[in-house]
């Protein structure tokens, strides 16, 4: 049994793509390790020897299920892709873990997809209503149907003949008889990187992919961009008209892994920047800064270097929480937050505290962690979130709650203050988000990433799944 007890947005999934080696399922397998904080329900892994398409998916983490010879050694083959899964869409069951794979007319085809689709509902009616049985409740399973149908002849023109009906966010690997394809959105919201591992090209979500089988990063996949891999190189075909690239700003935010690279900086250096930030833009008087782990601790950093105020680890978080034998009786719910995290007295008592996190979404994680220093003897305890307040839900592969659940899209900043119980509560502005990623500022007529979540300003239409929400 899982023990739900976060509040924070929900992971995204990750992908791996390998051609030409001999161990392709093992240095999959890596790769997804590497990848696992982007999704934890499942993995899957589908490997090609030449002759057959192989294919094991679990639900569950990597390293309990891809951990023995007799798993890896129904994955033959030099070519292999995979994926790790949170679901955004489509619920958590076996049949919705990935890579899907199908027999075409033209050959096997698999495919592993990160992000989310927003036009989902009209064109699974439209399959629907025309013969297509869909076998899982995923949208991906959508990107299947359509390369199935059409009536191109070479299996580059189904896809591009694909992706032109299909809107959303995504970055799909993609293993067929004789390619390894990589693809990513117009607007590159979600992430996709090249790496070459001794001569083998490697596609993955993240550098740290890259980092963990020894590949070396070769550049980002271009927003969209279709990389074909082959035995005979690489070709890169852009069939979209070119507009300027708006990744994702979460995925320095929040979710990319602390030691990848993103525009040649590591992400804990755009994480430090941002807590710097946020003390620039905030003058708190406090004896100690102290993250509340993992997700605030580079911003802490960030903030106690630039406000010269110490960095303790007043909060100590376990890892051995993701799950449970005990059933989430009310006697388990009332410990809440504390089955993942304790308070170190030493660092809180009689202190005034400055916490610091990445972001704050429903509240009420931070309102039992701010009682919980409280608790241990604090004077006061002041909340930094080193990002803008949430204020919009994502459709784009992050799994957000609505607005009603948001509750800066609920609650002015006072009122937000008193129920999460601090002293003051601050928020970096986004100018000051902008600036921490290497930017002046926002533009507002071109946007350099995708910050909807702060501003309401959507690149990809998203009424269809506003009217289904209703």
């Amino acid at each position: 049994m899982y023990c739900k007890i976060n509040d924070k947005f929900k992971d995204e999934c990750g992908v791996f793509g390998i051609f030409g080696t001999k161990e392709a399922s093992v240095l999959t397998t890596l790769g997804l390790h590497s990848l696992q904080h982007r999704g934890q329900e499942g993995a899957g892994i589908v490997s090609f020897d030449g002759k057959a398409f192989h294919s094991v998916r679990k639900q569950g983490l990597v390293g309990d299920n891809f951990n023995n010879k007799d798993i890896l050694s129904n994955l033959p083959g030099k070519t292999a892709i995979g994926h790790v899964r949170y679901s955004t869409t489509g619920e958590s069951k076996p049949e919705n873990l990935q890579p899907f794979f199908a027999n075409l007319a033209i050959g096997g085809f698999a495919c592993a997809h990160n992000g989310n689709l927003t036009n989902t509902y009209s064109i699974k009616k439209q399959l629907v209503e025309s013969g297509s049985i869909f076998q899982t409740s995923s949208d991906t399973e959508i990107i299947l149907q359509l390369v199935a149908r059409s009536k191109k002849k070479k299996i580059i023109d189904k896809l591009i003949d694909t992706l032109q009906q299909i809107k959303g966010a995504y970055s799909l690997v993609i293993l067929t008889n004789k390619k390894l394809i990589g693809v990513r959105d117009p607007f590159g919201i979600r992430p996709l990187v090249l790496g070459n591992k001794n001569g083998s090209p490697v596609l993955a979500s993240e550098t740290c992919a890259l980092d963990m089988i020894g590949a070396k990063y070769v550049r980002d996949i271009e927003n969209g961009e279709i990389i074909v891999i082959t035995e005979d190189g690489m070709k890169s075909i852009k069939p979209f008209k070119k507009i300027p690239e708006r990744p994702c700003i979460f995925e320095r935010i929040y979710f990319a892994s602390p030691d990848s690279i993103i525009g040649n900086k590591t992400v804990y250096t755009y994480r430090k920047a941002l807590g710097e930030q946020l003390a620039i833009e905030n003058n708190i008087i406090a004896d100690v800064v102290v993250p509340i782990p993992d997700s605030g601790v580079s911003a802490a950093i960030g903030f106690s270097q630039n406000s010269k105020i110490p960095f303790e680890l007043g909060i100590i978080r376990s890892h051995y929480v993701g799950r449970t034998f005990i059933e989430p009786s009310q006697t388990i719910r009332q410990f809440g937050v504390k089955l993942k995290h304790s308070v170190n007295r030493s660092c809180i008592e009689n202190k005034k505290v400055i916490l610091i996190d990445d972001s704050i979404v429903r509240g009420t994680t931070a309102s039992k962690i701010v009682k919980m220093v409280y608790e241990a003897g604090a004077k006061e305890v002041h909340l930094g979130i080193s990002c803008p307040p949430i204020l919009h839900p994502d459709f784009y592969g992050i799994d957000t709650p609505n607005y009603n659940q948001l509750i800066a899209s609920q609650s002015s900043l006072k009122k937000m203050t008193k129920l999460v119980g601090a002293k003051s509560l601050f928020f970096l502005s986004l100018d000051g988000t902008y600036k921490a990623m290497g930017c002046e500022k926002r533009n507002s007529e071109t946007p350099q990433f995708t910050d909807h979540c702060f501003t309401g300003e959507y690149p990809i239409d998203i009424a269809e799944i506003l009217k289904l929400n209703r």
